[in-house]
């Protein structure tokens, strides 16, 4: 059954430099996947495929970009309507042999490769009981941005509401000399902390198969919001310090040291008017995270989560003011491309960074036809050389973690319940005595 597309707009969209310099990763590093995306689950009967291609090809006028493709390879790239797009090619099915197939499923939608010339895809993956389905969409990321990914899961399974990310104000003419120079001082902040970085070995402690597997867990976001206000953060900080006392316990299990710990960050720079746009506008900002905080008193090795928390919120205070969102938005539209390819080269490498780390609010709810979304997850970047990428979707009352790694990383089937003592932890050190 071939679907037609709703027309798309006819204007053209000039690529930005951030996708340019995925896009040369792209070519320089073709054995690499540059994959991104996430997983819906969804209670109720799985629709029939056919149906479901329809229900896609229906939600298109919505989603513009999917039906677009770049022309060109240089500055001049851009992101046009494509006149051969087909949603056959790119949406799958793929299904479970009964009760026991659901994680081959979905190891077949996380692994197998796109159609050849396109850059998306979504799979339908059903099978393993008749009342359960989930969809995997998955995308390269120079296409999207976790921004853009985000609405399209509100567009496919929600109302398309918008999201509700932080946006700085509109500025006064007067306020542009400092705006730019705080960009300039950020993005020569930055370069510097990318270059002086301490080297550390570049051999991984384990070696990859190239088999990505997905790990999830969950927590009450309740839990989260009520400890990172009690210390004046946010519930992400309290993800980072969860993460940061996760990583000490797999250290112990595991046997493998990890004297340093930096986590490679996305920070959102869309204005108020990019809340859909062809490909990315967001700032990757490494940050070391404290798996072993030492404070005074202490010896090595010692770790309050509080201590955790305290560093994290130090450390992220600054991006919650309206002055550094103004200054990351500034840098993020107006860098230039040979610094920024040259920025993204070394920040994700992994004598930089170890772990991608990403969070992203979905929706209060969403559903497909008469079934209900029940539960997300992310599928960050796994980048080579770093141990895992981990992603935090905000959907409902829940907070969702959601771990992508190679199958040959150790006790990796333990990361969820590490992360999920390790909130606990948290949530009993401030209970109240």
């Amino acid at each position: 059954m071939t679907v037609s597309v709703p027309s798309v707009p006819s204007a053209c969209h000039r690529t930005h430099s951030i996708d340019r310099a995925f896009l040369s990763l792209e070519r320089t590093h073709p054995d690499v996947r540059w994959d991104t995306g996430g997983v819906a689950y969804l209670s109720g009967r799985p629709p029939e495929f056919a149906d479901f291609r329809a229900y896609v090809g229906m939600r298109m006028d919505r989603l513009p970009m999917f039906a677009s493709r770049v022309d060109g390879r240089t500055r001049r790239s851009t992101w046009r309507p494509d006149a051969d797009h087909s949603i056959d090619r790119h949406v799958h099915e793929t299904v479970a042999d009964g009760p026991g197939g659901w994680e081959s499923a979905m190891d077949t939608a996380l692994n197998a490769p796109f159609t050849p010339g396109t850059r998306w895809g979504i799979w339908l993956v059903h099978g393993h009981t008749p009342d359960a389905y989930a969809v995997c969409y998955r995308f390269d990321h120079a296409c999207q941005d976790g921004s853009a990914a985000a609405l399209a899961f509100r567009s496919l399974l929600g109302g398309g509401e918008p999201s509700a990310r932080p946006v700085p104000r509109a500025g006064r003419r007067a306020e542009l000399p400092g705006r730019v120079g705080r960009a300039l001082g950020l993005a020569v902040r930055f370069g510097y902390d990318a270059f002086a970085v301490r080297a550390r070995a570049s051999a991984a402690p384990f070696v990859p198969v190239g088999d990505r597997q997905l790990l999830r867990g969950r927590v009450p976001l309740a839990t989260l919001r009520r400890v990172g206000a009690a210390h004046g953060g946010s519930a992400h900080d309290v993800h980072l310090a969860a993460l940061s006392g996760m990583l000490a316990a797999w250290s112990a299990e595991s046997g493998i040291p990890l004297p340093r710990v930096s986590a490679l960050l996305p920070v959102d720079g869309r204005r108020h008017d990019e809340e859909q746009t062809w490909g990315n506008r967001c700032f990757a900002m490494p940050m070391e995270l404290p798996v072993h905080p030492v404070g005074p008193g202490d010896t090595p090795g010692d770790g309050s989560p509080l201590r955790r928390l305290e560093r994290v919120r130090a450390a992220t205070v600054k991006l919650r003011s309206e002055r550094w969102r103004q200054a990351i938005q500034d840098m993020v539209r107006f860098m230039p491309d040979a610094p920024t390819e040259w920025y993204m080269r070394r920040v994700i490498s992994p004598r930089v960074t170890n772990i991608m780390a990403t969070s992203m609010p979905l929706a209060e709810e969403g559903s497909l036809g008469a079934t209900q979304v029940t539960g997300s997850a992310l599928l960050p970047l796994l980048l080579p050389g770093h141990f895992f990428a981990v992603g935090l979707s905000f959907f409902g009352t829940w907070a969702e973690v959601s771990f992508l790694t190679d199958r040959a990383l150790p006790l990796a089937d333990r990361l969820p319940a590490l992360w999920e003592e390790a909130v606990d932890a948290l949530a009993g050190a401030h209970a109240p005595e």
